[in-house]
């Protein structure tokens, strides 16, 4: 057994067991991935995967435990590389990050930049998506750390550390009702058409069930990944909009901000670094420049928590700031 033999059969499940798609990710030929796979399954004893003719139709169960083992084998020998990458220069690397656009736009500028002074040579690489989104390229490992709000089910595989709480507020035009300075209700909300953020698929919406505790249903419109376009809509006249806080610009010329605190939870925004693997100095200064109370020792122990729990346990008593 050989760890290419790993890193094609890691490819194939990556890539729907579509040889050819996963020959074009490995920068070899498709001959050469299906001997591969063939030789490994004979020096095993059993199939990896079903076939029809040529094609591969399923993972068997045995091969989803085999691949399963791989994936952690080819985890372990990256973690390997970077520790050496480290130990040689831990001012150079790159650091993949997976989060949504309101933090992209709104929160990650200023951490980057102060980011970027520290460590030149470190190439930073930007991807932005649905809580969903992200964390299939958690699953497909394609990001070192996720930057995200709510949806923990969803990132099992992650040491999650918050790192501040936000808000949502209304946003109105000028000329609007909402706009006259008076407390915010849930009724009034109700009353309008609503543009907020496009929901997530694998859990209840909080913001329905912040209507429902109070009786009644919203009436949303429209809804967007960020909030850009959300103030866009709003500024026709589509809608009353929900965005999170620091979305907001203070002296927009257009739109009105009004104060929602009242009605919503808030939200916490957290990190989260893949269990198991090895963080390199440059991770944990992103973390701490994101959130000045993430130094490094407590990021060393939360990453070495067994589980949630564990790792909810060692901030329980830190106050989270507000963005």
């Amino acid at each position: 057994m050989k760890l290419h033999q790993l890193r094609y059969l890691a490819a194939v499940a990556q890539s729907g067991l579509n040889i050819t798609a996963a020959a074009q990710k490995l920068h070899t030929s498709q001959p050469g991935v299906s001997k591969q796979i063939k030789l490994l399954e004979d020096e095993l004893g059993f199939q990896i995967f079903v076939r029809e003719g040529r094609n591969l139709t399923r993972i068997t169960p045995a091969g989803q435990q085999v691949i399963d083992r791989a994936l952690r084998i080819l985890q372990e020998a990256q973690s390997i590389r970077d520790l050496s990458t480290e130990l040689r220069d831990e001012g150079r690397g790159s650091l993949s990050i997976g989060t949504t656009h309101t933090q992209a736009r709104y929160v990650l500028p200023d951490v980057i930049r102060q980011f970027r002074d520290r460590y030149p040579n470190v190439r930073l690489n930007l991807h932005q998506g649905t809580s969903e989104q992200i964390a299939e390229m958690v699953a497909h490992d394609r990001i070192d750390c996720a930057i995200a709000t709510g949806s923990d089910n969803l990132y099992s595989d992650l040491t999650l550390m918050p790192c501040y709480r936000w808000h949502r507020t209304v946003i109105v035009p000028r000329d609007h009702p909402l706009a006259n300075g008076g407390r915010l209700s849930f009724r009034a909300l109700a009353a309008y058409p609503l543009i907020t953020y496009t929901f997530s698929f694998t859990g209840p919406s909080s913001l329905h069930d912040a209507f429902a505790k109070a009786g009644l249903t919203p009436n949303i419109a429209i809804t967007a990944r960020d909030a850009d376009v959300i103030q866009t809509y709003v500024r026709l006249g589509l809608g009353v909009g929900i965005v999170a806080h620091m979305a907001v610009d203070e002296h927009d010329p257009d739109l009105v901000a009004v104060d929602a605190r009242h009605l919503f939870a808030a939200h916490t925004t957290w990190i989260g670094f893949r269990r198991g693997t090895l963080l390199r100095k440059y991770m944990y200064d992103f973390a701490q420049l994101l959130a000045p109370h993430l130094e490094r020792r407590l990021v060393d122990r939360a990453h070495r928590a067994t589980n949630a729990e564990e790792t909810e346990k060692l901030f329980a008593e830190i106050k989270l700031p507000e963005r």
